[in-house]
């Protein structure tokens, strides 16, 4: 018999495999249609307008798309790129769409209906699973089948815009996928659903702490030099590398050093059974700056022993533990049950069975804190909760500076520099037909509000640029109310930001929920998901569906005159009429003299119009509302209860 394997050297026999390989690969690589992921089973398509249907096959290969009994043909160029113009087609389903070449792909459960981009940062990227404790019904029993949302993954990339995302399914709003769902897409696309009775289908491209040059294609941010400029130092992978392996280095240099030198962990802090009686006590929640351990940065740990009464002895219960700055590690009798690594989420930490016993029980919490002021934030829950019943958690704690550390240096957060979500999580959509867009973002431009008017109208005009649709509608969401409220007129950055997002409704086609109501002091990340999903629902129905029988905003400031010692404020989106929401004399105005010293003014409405005066003010010049942080008791609405903006503005000025 003839030994091959002798006869033929080895190099030969490798170059052959070689050859195998690279000629199946070339098979199998470019003679299948390859869709891409949002082309897929469940995907809601924009109604009532032509729509581009693409992918990839092998160069000059025919794709035939047969739908509702016709063929619509493409050939694929020399790199392999196809597309299909499909005629508008009405609201309805489900239909299957069915391609061919030289494999078959069938794309099953399909709806036309209308499709919605939900892009920023946190406020629209958090879920349901967020605010299921608000809404539990909601999330029990939800069942839309025809409102839908595709996910994009969280990536960035600054080489150039990408043609595919990396992952994604199309997933209807059941009590299955619910808690993956946009909070605020999902009330909106609710409300939408339930007026017009078509299908309604969720884009979700946010990311938490994105700013808006993030978001913004290279030629967008071509008038913003410094922007421009960081966005082509991050084309450079070794700039990259560098930064994060320094990143990464002083991260773990300062975490090991914190765990080097905690004395709790040395001597074991979370035992039940320690004897902590020459520990300090403190008032929960609250910050440790406020008291007398002052503002030190490391590991502080916290002790309180809680009776537990024999009716929830052995039964398992949840802890809530509000929100911690920065990290928490929870210990109940010793017993690790949750930890958080940063200081927004909520703190919900399951207690399993046979864990709290009757009598004492411990409960141990580890804080890090890495630069600012640690401790419990104020006004949110701290109990255990079991069934119905719940022991407090609030008051007097025993606690003990475990290590005391400098600041943790800042990192750079790759993902948020200028253009790369753009190009991994927006580009790759452009050829997915739109009805308009969500926008929640701001957060993260708080700080330099000067730009951020500009910065969007270059954002919008080149996404409708990109998409070719024409002027789609964009609506936004103004921030919410935040942080501690003030009782003197002063200068805010989240205040100006508004007037920014405000002054952004010059550009066509634009609108805006406001959401100054719907905040919470302590939380940049407001439950009330429901309120602002509704309000942009009113929006969308005026500017994208011309519903103009639609109260859709609050007051807008229209012009302003004075007339004498008094200013005159004429408002648009009156509804039924101007009012004070609470009964009580309109507040938070303040005017301003020509020396621009705001103080408080009176206020008062007739008609649409609202008259503001100080008597100490003999020739006011400017005139600002809802003007801080947290305008709380800013009560000027309409009678269908819609806030009016916040806003700005001086005498001679053009609205």
């Amino acid at each position: 018999m003839l030994n091959v394997n002798k006869r033929i050297s080895p190099s030969f026999k490798e170059r052959l495999l070689l050859l195998a390989v690279l000629l199946l690969s070339a098979t199998t690589a470019f003679c299948n249609i390859t869709l891409p992921r949002l082309i897929s089973d469940g995907m809601v398509l924009q109604r009532d307008t032509p729509l581009k249907l693409w992918g990839w096959a092998s160069p000059k290969e025919k794709v035939t798309l047969t739908f509702a009994g016709k063929q619509y043909t493409a050939t694929a160029d020399q790199e392999g790129n196809w597309m299909i113009m499909l005629p508008a087609q009405p609201a309805g389903g489900p239909h299957e769409l069915h391609f061919q070449g030289e494999n078959q792909v069938a794309v099953r459960d399909v709806l036309f209906g209308d499709v919605w981009l939900c892009s920023g940062q946190s406020n629209i990227e958090l879920t349901m699973d967020r605010v299921k404790y608000k809404y539990p019904e909601v999330v029990q029993q939800v069942n839309l089948p025809q409102v839908r949302q595709f996910e994009v993954p969280d990536v960035y990339d600054f080489q150039g815009p990408r043609k595919e995302v990396r992952g994604g399914q199309w997933l209807p709003a059941t009590t299955q996928n619910i808690l993956k769902f946009s909070a605020v897409g999902f009330f909106f696309a609710r409300d939408l659903h339930q007026k017009y009775q078509v299908p309604i289908g969720l884009i979700n491209a946010a990311l938490g702490g994105s700013p808006a040059e993030a978001w913004m294609s290279e030629n967008a941010l071509k008038p913003f030099p410094a922007a421009y400029q960081e966005a082509q130092q991050y084309k450079d992978q070794n700039f990259i590398k560098q930064i994060e392996e320094k990143d990464r280095d002083v991260l773990n240099s300062w975490y090991a050093r914190l765990n080097q030198t905690d004395e709790g962990l040395k001597n074991n802090w979370r035992s039940a059974t320690l004897n902590d009686a020459d520990w300090k006590t403190m008032n929960l929640p609250g910050f440790w700056a406020d008291g007398e351990l002052g503002n030190v940065n490391g590991v502080v740990w916290f002790r309180r022993e809680v009776q537990i009464p024999a009716s929830l002895a052995g039964k398992s219960a949840e802890i809530l533990l509000g929100t911690i700055v920065d990290a928490d590690s929870v210990f109940i009798n010793g017993q690790f049950v949750g930890t958080t690594s940063y200081q927004y989420p909520p703190r919900r930490y399951k207690i399993p069975a046979n864990l709290l016993k009757e009598g004492k029980n411990v409960v141990t919490v580890r804080v890090i804190n890495s630069g600012g002021r640690g401790g419990f934030v104020p006004n949110k829950p701290y109990y255990i909760l079991a069934g119905e019943e719940q022991i407090d958690l609030t008051g007097p704690w025993k606690y003990r500076l475990g290590a005391k550390m400098d600041p943790l240096p800042g990192s750079t957060v790759i993902r948020w520099k200028p253009t790369g979500l753009y190009n991994a999580m927006i580009a790759p959509l452009t050829n997915y037909s739109l009805k308009g867009v969500l926008w929640y973002q701001g957060e993260s431009n708080a700080g330099r509000p000067g730009d951020y008017a500009a910065l969007m109208k270059f954002l919008i005009i080149n996404w409708r640029a990109q998409w070719n649709q024409g002027n789609f509608p964009f609506l936004l969401v103004q921030l919410p109310n935040f942080m501690a409220p003030k009782t003197t007129p002063q200068e805010s950055n989240w205040a100006a930001m508004r007037q920014a997002q405000l002054e952004t409704l010059a550009v066509p086609n634009t609108g805006m929920a406001v959401a100054i109501d719907a905040g919470e002091a302590n939380d940049i990340h407001p439950l009330d998901k429901q309120t602002v999903g509704h309000r942009l629902a009113l929006v969308a129905q005026r500017v994208a569906y011309g519903d103009k029988n639609v109260v859709a905003t609050g007051p807008l400031l229209k012009c302003m005159k004075r007339k004498r010692d008094k200013l005159v404020l004429t408002f648009t989106n009156t509804g039924s009429g101007l009012v004070s929401k609470d009964g009580k004399p309109l507040s938070y105005f303040a005017i301003a003299g020509s020396d621009h010293n705001f103080v408080w003014a009176k206020a008062e409405v007739k008609g649409k119009k609202v008259t503001v005066w100080n008597d100490a003010v003999e020739k006011p010049v400017k005139v600002r509302y809802a003007w801080a942080d947290n305008p709380e008791g800013a009560n000027l609405y309409n009678q269908e209860g819609l806030p009016a903006s916040p806003f700005e503005a001086a005498v001679g000025e053009k609205k």
